[in-house]
């Protein structure tokens, strides 16, 4: 019996959907999805709009991570009765006319802060302008009430409740309560670090009362380093500020300013980077990538480098209107902003020379903790409080070497420590002979002025790998091999950005198929890439020929790094592949070919290594970013010993 065959039904007629315009109440809270992430959010349209108008101190109050209460209060320049309403409606500011969306000088601009804020949440505005009466407006879930009288004696009062009451799917996204309270201090913070003329106060008053200070920075005065200066000490930390180096460049209209951290005061992540563009915190890969790109050369991958970098420019050169939150930026030229940060990064670190980060000092003084007390925790006594006859007749005869000592029966002949000063010392510099006056006078003034140098005069060598130098006022330890392997590596460096990249022709060219976006991204760079030894040119279709690769390299996947240079292109808009690849090269014949742990060396060598250590730059870290040497002052060295 066959089986018919099955028939295809028809398709019952669609339903045209129709397009419907959304309530404002709908859109409002659809725009508070972009605009207001989380409570952290809402603090930072706040407070920019309390910059915006002029505040000199701003205070914001939180309760329950943000979440329950965010008051900000500012003594700017207010608004009247009649902008109230204004101010919570859609795309209504005062800070631009619409005619220009480029050429835009404050943090906000795009009108949609309060009213997304008074979609998600009870939105109460008390304010008052110079020459009106002070007036509050409530609004709640965009439901806004009347006008009202207040009391308020200067600028505004912005108090946000029940964040997300009206939007209950998104309270489920929001993290615990300390983890909100940090993200919002660290919003705080970023801006402080902006505004150093700004005084701020975060106070979290969970619990209510008058609750308490978590984070409170004071107006900086002086010029813009000094005050910026202070800010970031008080802000990121006062070893940062100790360690950082003052940076101020231009290009191309662009002016870089601020401070970076020595190499030797690294971090194990990314959290001490912080990027400012025209004052307002953005999170750009572009300059993260160049910030990354200028200490390269001086940190492992493992360790990221410490910074507060500002870069102002005229407005219409960057669109700060790329996202709602206004934490993107795009530059008109991209590539003269990656590269005034690159540049102007290494041009400082050079001119910090043979610099070391603090740290390693105190780190090292904190190694040397003293003895600890007895069990019993009365302290360990070292002498008797009174000395017998024996032991003070030892101690004077110790103390006075080569005299006639009065022999006693108890009390052995003794030279005191005469005897040790020939076969125990540790120093460089040899007691005059006799009859060698003049020499003696001689050595000594010229260790005295080798003493006033930065690294000193060399006055030992322990463990045939550290070397002890005297200075002024204190002393200093070098690791011999770290040291040599990065004055080794600069002069390698200087070789070869003198004489150039030696590039080995391929007997065969390497023909590598890309798409046609990727062909040409990369033959733009090609010139770029032919001053590193790698020779690449258009073969035709969408397939560029590899001709020559770096020599020094020795056999390479061409194909694979041609890949992984595209990739790097596409992430940052520059390659730093080849250039990285060549350095690595020569930090591995630098490392083997310094002066290895475990040799002697000569006074004169030691004296020579530190001379040079003190003239080439970034000879305060090795290739791979530890310290070279460690400098303790002579104060810290008798404080351990409770001389001080």
């Amino acid at each position: 019996m066959s089986t018919p065959n099955p028939q295809i039904s028809e398709s019952p007629t669609q339903v045209r959907p129709v397009i419907r315009q959304l309530d404002e109440s709908a859109i409002n809270r659809i725009a508070a999805g972009e605009v207001v992430e989380r409570p952290a959010s809402a603090v930072k349209e706040l407070v920019e709009n309390a910059i915006d108008a002029g505040a000199t101190r701003i205070t914001v109050e939180i309760a329950d991570g943000g979440k329950t209460l965010i008051r900000v209060t500012d003594n700017g320049c207010g608004m009247s009765p009649a902008d109230l309403p204004m101010a919570l409606s859609r795309h209504a500011t005062s800070k631009i006319d619409g005619s220009d969306l480029l050429n835009i000088h404050t943090f906000g601009f795009r009108g949609e802060a309060l009213p997304s804020l008074g979609a998600v949440g009870r939105l109460t505005i008390t304010s008052r302008a110079e020459g009106h009466e002070a007036a509050q407006l409530r609004v709640s879930g965009s439901q806004m009430d009347p006008v009202k009288p207040a009391a308020l004696r200067q600028g505004t009062v912005v108090e946000l409740r029940d964040l997300f009451f009206a939007t209950p799917a998104r309270l489920k996204f929001m993290r615990t309560d300390r983890a909100e309270s940090q993200a919002i201090a660290d919003t705080v913070k970023r801006l402080a670090m902006a505004e150093p003329a700004v005084g701020f106060t975060l106070r979290d008053v969970s619990g209510g009362g008058e609750g308490r200070v978590v984070f409170r920075a004071d107006p900086m005065n002086g010029d813009l380093f000094d005050a910026l200066h202070g800010r970031l000490a008080h802000v990121i930390g006062r070893e940062f500020a100790e360690n950082a180096l003052k940076i101020d460049a231009a290009r191309d209209e662009i002016r870089l300013f601020g401070y970076a951290a020595l190499p030797t005061y690294s971090r194990g992540a990314a959290v001490t980077q912080f990027l400012f563009v025209n004052s307002r915190p953005v999170k750009d890969r572009l300059l993260t990538g160049a910030l990354r790109a200028a200490y390269m050369d001086f940190l492992s991958r493992d360790r990221h480098p410490a910074a507060a970098l500002f870069l102002d420019c005229d407005p219409t050169l960057v669109d700060v209107n790329v996202h709602p939150a206004k934490s993107e930026v795009r530059f008109r030229d991209p590539g003269v902003a990656r590269g005034l940060i690159v540049s102007a990064l290494r041009h400082g670190l050079a001119e910090a020379g043979h610099r070391a980060s603090s740290t390693v000092a105190g780190a090292t003084l904190g190694a040397m903790r003293p003895e600890p007390p007895t069990a019993s925790g009365a302290p360990r006594i070292y002498q008797m409080d009174r000395p017998s006859r024996g032991a003070r007749n030892s101690a004077y005869a110790a103390q006075s070497p080569g005299m006639p000592q009065e022999r006693t029966l108890d009390a052995p002949p003794s030279a005191g420590f005469a005897e040790l000063s020939s076969a125990y010392s540790g120093r460089l510099v040899e007691e005059p002979q006799p009859g060698a006056d003049h020499a003696g006078t001689a050595a000594q003034a010229e260790s005295a002025r080798i003493e006033e140098l930065p690294l000193g005069a060399a006055r030992g060598q322990v463990h045939e790998n550290y070397i002890i130098a005297q200075t002024r006022d204190g002393m200093v330890i070098v690791d011999q091999h770290a040291a040599h392997e990065r004055l080794v590596y600069e002069k390698l460096k200087t070789q070869m950005a003198d004489t150039g990249v030696a590039a080995q022709a391929l007997l065969i060219p390497e023909i590598v198929e890309l798409s046609q976006d990727d062909c040409a991204r990369l033959l733009e760079v090609a010139e770029d890439l032919a001053r590193f030894g790698l020779g690449i040119e258009a073969f035709g279709g969408n397939a560029v020929a590899v001709r020559e690769t770096p020599a020094i390299l020795g056999e390479v996947n061409a194909e694979a790094m041609i890949r992984d240079i595209l990739d790097e292109l596409a992430d940052q808009g520059e390659s730093q592949l080849v250039q990285a690849r060549l350095e690595a090269i020569l930090s591995r014949v630098a490392c083997h070919g310094s002066i290895r742990s475990g040799r002697r060396m000569r006074g004169e060598e030691m004296n020579a290594l530190l001379r040079e250590m003190e003239a080439t730059p970034h000879s305060g870290q090795c290739n791979h970013g530890r310290p070279t040497y460690v400098e303790l002052k002579l104060a810290d060295i008798e404080r351990l010993f409770g001389r001080s």
